[in-house]
């Protein structure tokens, strides 16, 4: 069941995982983070502010999740963003640009969709599928 090409990847730099799931997986070259909400890793709450705050918190959780595991953000191939309210997208998107599309980079994929609610009542939660360079 257990499958030898297949490695957690853990940071005390972002959240731990508070369930039966790891803040990524290795496998080959690819690296699958699980989403990530606007936790401060060393107090577990949300950070105060609104959707930019936010956002910049799970950007910076996923950079330390994709750099424990061997790589930087400048590889993600994919991403999902989960946004509590889409009229959040125009904001939230400009923190995105900084940090997974800065000017001459190829952006990611993406999908983003509106949900009902969010682990901690977040704004917004965001997933990556990056490269191992």
């Amino acid at each position: 069941m257990n499958d030898p090409r297949k490695s957690a990847v853990a940071t005390p730099d972002a959240p731990a995982a508070i369930g039966p799931y790891s803040q990524a997986v290795r496998l080959g070259n690819l690296v699958y983070t699980s989403g990530q909400v606007a936790l401060d890793p060393s107090s577990g709450q949300i950070v105060p502010g609104g959707i930019v705050e936010q956002t910049t918190r799970v950007l910076e959780n996923l950079k330390a999740v994709v750099t424990a595991a061997g790589t930087d953000l400048a590889h993600t191939i994919k991403t999902v963003v989960f946004l509590k309210d889409m009229n959040d997208f125009a904001a939230m998107n400009a923190v995105y640009a900084k940090y997974l599309a800065p000017e001459g980079a190829v952006a990611p994929a993406r999908s983003t969709v509106e949900v009902a609610r969010l682990p901690k009542d977040a704004l917004v939660e965001i997933e990556v599928i990056a490269s191992l360079p």
